[in-house]
């Protein structure tokens, strides 16, 4: 660092470049000026060349030794520092300008209210910064910004983990101005019972489960789809409440309700992170043997395997799923996933995709 900073058409002076001077003509050595001012050559050393910051102790000093005021060499460091601040600033703007191109502002005016600002990026800086209420962009490359990143983090490119922080970023500030209650795992668990019950109500099942889950302390974010984000869902402790955030890029019954129940398996065992495409681990593991367990009771579908022997018709799959109160569509998903049917079947009618809205 130099005692003097210059950048663009901006030149500010640290106090040491004026004491440089001073000592320079009053003649002595830099250890005499120390002495005399009662500091070690060391931390005078420092001071001149602008490595180190005035002390009001210092300031002091030079008053009385200087007959000038304490208050005038505070200004000193105070511009200097005001200064380099502004510079830094700017340096970061152009970083945070870098971030949003891997972001994309369309997704925040789209989705968020956001204004159209064409062609300003500085604006739009400003603004995804004030929405995602944090201090720069640049935190989003951050992989433990908010939440953990789980084994896929170590694979994952800094687009991929800029779009997940900041799909996090959202659901934790709708988490915060929920208010929710404390977190209270028997009131969850029933609560989860009751959204098992609403798989066939196609379009107003959102707010009903989601008013369930904040009775007990989890407030339930479903976003967006963020391009790239390869973000399936997130759950963290929020306070004393929890958010469990779920991506709506996967909104047909199989998949929804799927990773509805893979991020519930993670808040039931009190694991807290970011879920991503193809993660791997036994706490994934668990959450998805969570997820397929209270979908479809084991016991009931491998009766219902044996009971096909092998040939699944649209007609089974629907009364099978009549049985037990669950979407068709989750049957068929589960049924392809598990190699009995094959993906590409002439029985895509029994998929629906569900409406989120509130």
């Amino acid at each position: 660092m130099s005692n003097y900073i210059e950048y663009k058409d901006s030149l500010a002076f640290h106090p040491g470049y004026y004491i440089d001077e001073i000592i320079e003509d009053s003649g002595l050595t830099q250890e005499d000026f120390a002495k005399r001012l009662g500091t070690t050559p060391k931390n005078l050393s420092l001071l001149v060349r602008g490595k180190q910051s005035l002390s009001p102790d210092m300031a002091m000093k030079l008053s009385k030794m200087l007959g000038t005021s304490m208050q005038y060499w505070l200004n000193l460091q105070s511009a200097y520092d005001t200064a380099l601040a502004e510079i830094q600033s700017d340096k970061e703007l152009e970083q945070e300008k870098q971030v949003l191109k891997l972001l994309g502002y369309d997704y925040f005016r789209d989705n968020f209210g956001l204004p159209d600002l064409p062609r300003r990026p500085s604006e739009q800086v400003e603004q995804v910064r004030g929405f995602l209420k944090i201090a720069s962009l640049t935190l989003l490359t951050d992989r433990d910004l908010a939440v953990s990143f789980r084994s896929a983090a170590t694979n994952m490119s800094e687009k991929a983990i800029v779009k997940a922080n900041a799909m996090v970023q959202i659901a934790i500030n709708e988490t915060t101005q929920a208010k929710a209650p404390h977190y209270d795992k028997r009131k969850f668990m029933e609560a989860i019972d009751f959204a098992l019950t609403q798989t066939r109500n196609h379009e107003g099942f959102y707010p009903l489960i989601k008013g369930k889950f904040f009775e007990a302390g989890v407030v339930l974010v479903i976003l967006p789809n963020l391009k790239g984000s390869k973000t399936n869902g997130a759950t963290r402790r929020v306070n004393k409440s929890v958010m469990m955030m779920v991506n709506d890029r996967r909104l047909y019954a199989d998949s929804f309700w799927f990773t509805l129940l893979h991020e519930a398996g993670h808040v039931v065992k009190n694991d807290f992170g970011i879920s991503f495409e193809r993660e791997t681990g036994e706490a994934e593991k668990a959450a998805d043997e969570y997820a397929e367990n209270r979908l479809i009771d084991p016991a009931l579908y491998n009766r219902f395997l044996r009971e096909q022997k092998g040939s699944f018709t649209e007609k089974a799959i629907r009364a099978f799923a009549s049985r037990i109160d669950r979407d068709p569509g989750i049957i068929l998903g589960r049924l392809e996933n598990d190699g009995y049917v094959a993906h590409k079947n002439t029985m895509q009618s029994l998929r629906c995709k569900y409406r989120v809205s509130p």
